[in-house]
């Protein structure tokens, strides 16, 4: 599913998975199911109208809201029908003016 011949970039397929529901599961095995309200740059992310399972799947809570952070994300589940709307990415610019030959300096 992920070679349609472009490229696609996580970020991209996050921002078009807003407004659609998704699991996240965290690193300490605690699981949130919802839909994905926003994300940023880092991969935090905000889901509403939240169910949260503890990590021994005993206990659930129901949330409005969900703030999560990047860092602390394992895996998400998203649905399928959500990867086939996420535009291609050009990543020939990608990286473009970090690090390697060039840049600032005259080269003395």
């Amino acid at each position: 599913r992920w070679s349609r011949g472009g490229a696609m970039l996580p970020l991209s397929l996050l921002r078009t998975a807003t407004g659609n529901p998704m699991l996240v599961e965290l690193k300490n095995g605690e699981t949130f199911n919802g839909t994905l309200d926003s994300c940023d740059n880092w991969m935090n992310i905000k889901l509403k109208e939240v169910i949260c399972t503890s990590r021994d799947g005993d206990r659930f809570w129901r949330l409005p809201e969900v703030v999560i952070r990047g860092n602390n994300i394992k895996y998400l589940r998203i649905p399928e029908e959500v990867i086939d709307m996420v535009p291609e990415e050009d990543l020939s610019m990608a990286g473009k003016g970090k690090g390697g030959k060039g840049g600032k300096g005259d080269g003395k």
